[in-house]
């Protein structure tokens, strides 16, 4: 059966090609992400206290800290989902995130993959891929597009970096678990960000799946900004080399892994739970 991608009977007219997200983007003068004396607070409690964090380009850092230590309040900032209280929020030089709602700021380079893979589970690995390039997510619309070479050849370089050429026409709900993940992975990569943040991308796993996200990731990194949140110490270690550690809504710890294990403050607070 002739791949759908590659039928001449199905009709889209592509629009003007939009600019690349990240051209906006400077990192010129500094680091990619600038989180500066950010505080949020919900109800009377202090998600985030006076946060600053700062991430350079194509740098692969790793988050951690305990249940409540801010780390997915600090990912609400960033993607615009939560607004804070008070501080500063940069992308790059002249993308000032605190302007931008949910959608400019995916547009602007950022993707965000949370800990449960959202797939969908009727369309195979190729459709995934393909509904993710576009931003206004019109199924009705996507479903009979005909792809163009370009789009063609950006579905084959994320196939081969996610793994997942021999399944390309497989139906997302088979996947394993691991494979959905990195599926997610491959949509984020076909909008083409320049950041990527991952809540606990291998919750779940098997070993042999957490050992090919570990490669992915890696690879990733350099071409990408990766930042990861993750509980799995194992996992962090594999790939950390930088981690930063939150508690209480601010950095505790920050350093090379060796560094933030050694930490009598991090021991007390996370690592010796």
């Amino acid at each position: 059966m002739t791949p759908s991608f590659m039928r001449r009977d199905r009709v889209f007219d592509f629009l003007a090609p939009p600019l690349p997200p990240d051209a906006l983007l400077d990192t010129s003068h500094g680091p990619i992400l600038y989180l500066e004396d950010i505080s949020v607070s919900f109800d009377g409690f202090k998600a985030l206290d006076a946060l600053n964090l700062y991430i350079d380009d194509g740098e692969l850092r790793c988050i951690i800290g305990p249940n409540g230590a801010g780390k997915t309040t600090m990912m609400d900032v960033i993607t615009g989902r939560t607004r804070p209280d008070a501080g500063s929020a940069w992308f790059g030089s002249r993308i000032d995130l605190l302007r931008l709602d949910e959608p400019a700021i995916a547009k602007a380079g950022i993707g965000r993959k949370f800990q449960k893979p959202t797939v969908f589970e009727n369309l195979n690995v190729v459709e995934n891929l393909e509904l993710a390039t576009h931003g206004d997510k019109a199924v009705w619309r996507t479903l009979v597009a005909r792809m163009d070479a370009a789009l063609r050849d950006a579905i084959e370089g994320v196939l081969a970096t996610i793994g997942l050429e021999a399944d390309a026409y497989r139906e997302a709900g088979a996947l394993s678990h691991g494979q959905k993940q990195w599926l997610e992975i491959g949509m984020l990569l076909m909008q083409r960000p320049r950041l990527l943040l991952l809540d606990e991308p291998v919750a779940g796993m098997t070993h042999e799946e957490i050992e090919r996200t570990a490669e992915l990731l890696q690879r990733l990194a350099g071409e990408h900004s990766v930042v990861v949140v993750e509980h799995d110490m194992e996992f962090v270690r594999s790939i950390a080399r930088k981690v930063t550690v939150l508690h209480e809504g601010c950095v505790l710890v920050e350093g090379d892994m060796a560094t933030v294990q050694a930490d009598p403050r991090v021991i007390e607070v996370y690592l010796g739970e």
